[in-house]
């Protein structure tokens, strides 16, 4: 190993059992108000930092119609530091975090964890709130909380029962009607409910509640600070800029614009023309001629999603063994179209679909950094930065765009992509983050010699992925994302959003931290006059996934940034 970059990092086996800790240890039990209204169940302590996740009763309006009960709910993950108050209002600070697109609160897991960590190691108390947004009520993580792979693919997709539950299916659009109106405005209504109800006292919140978020969390962020609350603008207390003491926004910035944020919606989801105008596009969602949630032909809709957590959870059961889920899977037209899009090495492999992904030997965690890591995936948005294929000969993927083109939109990135190249031979394993670069690191290069990644650009260790995606009671990924949401913000200047935007001023009303990920979706992009951290080396999920030690021995940027400003004074 190279001594120069592990210094200061946990040992592979002391990760991988402080991760055994943390699935199975409970600090304390559920807890809930006398009305039943809150209830906090524990998820696990470890390493200094307790995790739980909070349910508080927010039934929405009669006028959203019929919808599951679970829905009434919302739900975030609370990271708090072991040694800290038990009560959130005596933390020091509390960051309150909205998810991106397609993004679940699973996805805060690593820099919850390793801001709380760095600032208590700093004596500072804070806790960190992963929001997942209301249309999350939706999913079944029964199968992908069994722990084995096998029982979690039966569960979702040949019926079989677990814990005597058996899977309702993936939900149409002929059930979501109430998610019609789950648009911006609801959106932050849901904030505000949740803060007010955690934390009554106005003062308590405007002195020590830092909100932000991830990607589309950003601009929600920025909805947020200019909203009115009870309806009256002369009033102040309730806007939202006074809920919040700064501004933190994670490769994103908090604006009202989805402008800085290009290249996060694939074209070919189902999102409706907004040129038609708000009026018919609302009326569309409601009468559910138009798709009420976002999804894509292949990788980006709920059957495919929950395969990325299915990874996951082989990749946490069983690291090093060869896998055997592309065989397992059912055959299905959406699976296979997946399986294509993201293993084929060129358009002909595509086409044909040989060789196909069963065709190669690869370990779990290869899987998993194949669904995953910025070398493979092709999505910007979806792109982390967890290693890389080891184990036998590699070669270029030049599918959907070709390696070195220099017309790559930035939906796919600039990274080169790479695939392993020998179908029945030998067992592709994966190196991680942290041993990319050591003396026994094959150096694999693209065929025109380009080094297809070095440790400068590897920052996530995939045990750690692997624990957000399978091992969360709140998803990663977002299954049944509000297509409202989106045509919201789209038409902002429509009145009907515009008048959204009751004090503008609030953007601007408290400091703002913007931290950068320097190969995400906004490298080279941010205004110069945020003057934002970047990290370098990081894609746009790396900000989230990040391990708390990286590969030149410092501690993690994104985390080290927000501890900072959660530590300075207002």
């Amino acid at each position: 190993m190279n001594m120069s970059r592990s210094r200061g990092r946990t040992p592979r086996t002391l990760r991988v059992a402080a991760l055994a800790v943390l699935l199975t240890t409970g600090a304390f039990t559920p807890s809930a108000s006398a009305d039943s209204a809150r209830t906090e169940t524990p998820v696990g302590t470890s390493g200094g930092v307790t995790e739980t996740v909070v349910r508080v009763k927010a039934p929405l309006p009669a006028s959203f119609g019929a919808r599951p009960a679970a829905c009434d709910w919302l739900s975030y993950l609370r990271y708090r530091s072991s040694s800290g108050p038990a009560s959130s209002a005596d933390a020091d600070r509390v960051l309150v975090a909205q998810p991106g697109i397609l993004e679940g609160a699973g996805a805060f897991d690593s820099v919850a964890r390793n801001t709380v960590t760095r600032a208590a190691e700093q004596g500072t108390h804070i806790e960190f709130w992963a929001l997942d947004r209301r249309s999350n009520c939706l999913e079944d993580r029964t199968g992908i909380a069994s722990g084995d792979q096998h029982t979690a693919v039966d569960y979702y997709y040949r019926g079989k029962q677990v814990q005597g539950r058996t899977f309702a299916g993936f939900v149409g659009n002929d059930k979501l009607g109430w998610m019609a109106k789950l648009g911006i405005e609801q959106t932050v209504r849901d904030e505000y409910t949740l803060l007010t109800a955690e934390l009554p006292d106005q003062g308590v919140r405007k002195d020590k509640v830092l909100c932000g978020g991830h990607s589309l969390g950003g601009v929600i962020t920025g909805y947020f600070a200019t909203a009115d609350f009870d309806g009256d603008p002369a009033t102040t207390a309730d806007a939202g800029h006074n809920q919040c003491a700064g501004y933190f926004a994670l490769d994103t910035t908090v604006s009202t614009s989805l402008g800085d944020l290009s290249g996060s919606i694939p074209d070919d989801t189902n999102l409706p023309d907004v040129g038609l105008g708000y009026g018919v596009v609302q009326a569309g969602l409601d009468s559910g001629l138009l798709p009420r949630s976002l999804s894509a032909p292949v990788l980006l809709n709920p059957e495919t999603m929950t395969l990325l957590a299915i990874a996951g959870v082989g990749a946490l059961q069983n690291p090093g063994g060869e896998a055997d889920l592309p065989s397992y899977l059912p055959a299905n037209t959406n699976i296979e179209a997946t399986n294509r899009f993201l293993f084929s090495k060129d358009t002909a492999t595509f086409l044909t679909g040989s060789p196909a992904v069963k065709d190669f030997r690869l370990t779990n965690e290869a899987i998993l950094g194949s669904l995953m890591d910025d070398q493979s995936v092709p999505l910007a948005f979806l792109q982390s930065s967890v290693g890389f294929f080891d184990g036998g000969p590699i070669t270029d993927k030049n599918f959907p765009v070709a390696n070195g083109s220099s017309s790559q939109p930035g939906l796919f990135g600039t990274e080169y992509k790479a695939i392993p190249a020998e179908p029945h031979g030998p067992l592709y394993t994966w190196r991680d983050y942290d041993r990319v670069g050591d003396p026994d690191d094959p150096g694999y290069r693209s065929s025109d010699g380009t080094p297809f990644t070095a440790a400068g650009k590897e920052v996530t260790d995939i045990q750690e992925l692997a624990r957000s995606m399978a091992a969360q009671p709140l998803d990663f990924t977002e299954q049944y994302f509000p297509t409202k949401l989106v045509t919201d913000l789209e038409l902002a200047t429509s009145p009907q959003v515009k008048r959204l935007v009751v004090h503008p001023d609030g953007l601007t009303a408290n400091p703002t931290l913007t931290v950068l990920a320097g190969d995400g979706l906004l490298a080279g992009r941010a205004p110069a006059d945020l003057h934002p951290v970047v990290a370098d080396g990081y894609q746009h999920l790396d900000v989230l996934t990040a391990a708390p030690v990286q590969n030149n021995g410092r501690a993690e940027p994104v985390s080290t940034a927000l501890t900072e400003f959660a530590r300075t004074p207002r």
